[in-house]
């Protein structure tokens, strides 16, 4: 390798929301250990995934390119058709030793086990979800096995799987190994915790830290109820509801009734065992963010023991939000409220990128597979969608900007029944939603409105920048097309 590259811990929690981090602004969670990296490091606040789905989100930040281009748009695929390179397997063609832990999802896992891409990873210790007790083929489950117990069994505890159990310490566990490995060149390991993904169970030891009473409400107005009901022909993975009655289906407090309406006996459809208001949900949810939060410490902890803390990067994001209540929808599907498409984006290098540096410029998630090229010492290719963020990282650049937009896609991504189709523009100021071959959209003035109540899709003395926006929109999206083959005549 011609140029001395740094190591990479890449850490990828699964359906983060922005808002979840201590020392950006949220005095409800723990997370001292991301806030280090706060601290010394670069954290952008207006980051934007490209899909609020698993699938097609990793495989855009994992080649650069937006999700129509990868022709992986879609959660559930029979596998990942290699459109375009991963940044993983570039890095290990110059000689990285990447390592992949916990999920990758960029095809179905439906089959049992994942297909495997080009992905260039040496090391190979994958767990799809915590919730798949496969005989083969799920790393976490013999890891659980080899302790002595049964995942399936430990899913049924109502009160949780056991911290020194969970999921998350298995991606730590692994990690800290493949951290002591001895090697001569630089490594890449890819952590891809499930959390705080649903079910939102956490350990009953870090659930009862968190008292739902004390939890700040969700982004809510009753307009909210009528709102939804004009979406509901657009896909998503639940049903509108006021916050203290969501339809959660997953235990996330013990001992606790089902919550109902007035009037109403308790719900006979949902299998919840615990209380499934929005406050609870929210509490559980930051429990799960509070282990990651430890376990993401004891990787820090032994990068500083082994003498490698100097020469590695640290990155922390996740691939999409999570609603958690907010205007009345919990989980995912074809929406672009902020709390679903903005995460957290974090990058950290001791010596090397700005100190306790908070950006507020508009990102992508796209962003980082040149970013990573560039610090291997390598040009990112002509056409990646992609911007490198070294220069703001190096403080070589204005951190109040980098893009004029983003852009978030949704393809049929998610119901096998719904079909749904959409695009989200958003610049400085304005956020446009179009749900495709329907007539309702979203227009949000992010200025006067950022909690997104106030829809200006029919207001009329809206239709001028609206009808401007879906121009920006429809340019933005064609010039983001894949044409195919390289031109290389007239004819």
């Amino acid at each position: 390798m011609a140029v001395k590259a740094p190591n990479i811990l890449w850490v990828c929690t699964d359906q983060q929301r922005y808002d979840t981090i201590a020392a950006l602004g949220n005095p409800y969670v723990s997370t001292p250990n991301i806030d280090s990296l706060v601290a010394e490091g670069v954290a952008f606040t207006h980051a934007y995934c490209q899909s609020p789905i698993c699938t097609p989100s990793r495989a855009s930040f994992l080649t650069g390119m937006y999700p129509n281009a990868t022709h992986a748009n879609r959660n559930g695929n029979d596998f990942f058709p290699d459109a375009y390179p991963l940044v993983t397997r570039t890095l290990a063609d110059i000689g990285y030793d990447c390592g992949l832990i916990g999920k990758l999802h960029l095809a179905s896992a439906y089959r049992r086990i994942e297909p495997r891409a080009n992905d260039g990873y040496r090391y190979w210790q994958y767990s799809h979800a915590p919730r798949d007790d496969w005989e083969h083929g799920h790393d976490y489950a013999d890891w659980v096995r080899s302790k002595g117990y049964i995942l399936g069994e430990l899913n049924r505890n109502p009160e949780g799987v056991p911290a020194e159990l969970h999921q998350t310490t298995w991606c730590a566990e692994k990690t800290i190994e493949f951290i002591r490995e001895e090697r001569d060149g630089p490594w890449l390991a890819s952590v891809n915790i499930y959390d705080p993904h649903p079910p939102f169970n956490p350990p009953q030891t870090h659930r009862e830290q968190f008292n739902p009473a004390e939890m700040p409400e969700p982004i809510f107005r009753n307009s909210d109820l009528e709102q939804q009901t004009r979406l509901q022909a657009v896909d998503f993975q639940s049903k509108v509801r006021t916050p203290d009655e969501l339809d959660i289906r997953s235990p996330i407090l013990p001992g606790s009734p089902p919550v109902t309406g007035k009037g109403q006996t308790p719900r006979q459809e949902t299998n919840a065992v615990g209380a499934t208001d929005a406050k609870t949900l929210k509490a559980a949810y930051y429990a799960m963010i509070q282990l990651i939060d430890e376990q993401l410490g004891r990787m820090l902890e032994t990068l500083q023991e082994t003498g490698q803390r100097e020469n590695t990067v640290i990155i922390f994001t996740s691939d999409h939000g999570e609603t958690l209540g907010d205007h009345g929808l919990i989980q995912k599907g074809c929406r672009f409220y902020e709390g679903l498409v903005r995460v957290p984006l974090i990058f950290a290098w001791q010596g090397q990128f700005v100190n306790g540096l908070k950006s507020d410029a508009l990102v992508e998630l796209v962003d980082k597979a040149p970013t990573l090229l560039e610090l291997a010492g390598l040009t990112p290719p002509e056409g990646m969608h992609g911007r490198s963020l070294l220069p703001i990282l190096r403080g070589e650049a204005d951190a109040s900007h980098h893009r004029d937009f983003v852009r978030c896609e949704y393809y049929d991504a998610v119901d096998l029944r719904d079909h749904s189709f959409a695009t989200m523009y958003r610049n400085e100021r304005y956020k446009l939603v179009v749900y495709h071959g329907h007539e309702e959209g979203e227009l949000y003035d992010l200025i006067e409105d950022p909690d997104e109540f106030d829809n200006l899709w029919h207001a009329p003395d809206k239709q001028d920048i609206k009808m401007d926006l879906l121009k920006q929109n429809f340019d933005a999206s064609m010039f983001a097309m894949d044409i195919g083959p390289r031109r290389v005549g007239p004819m």
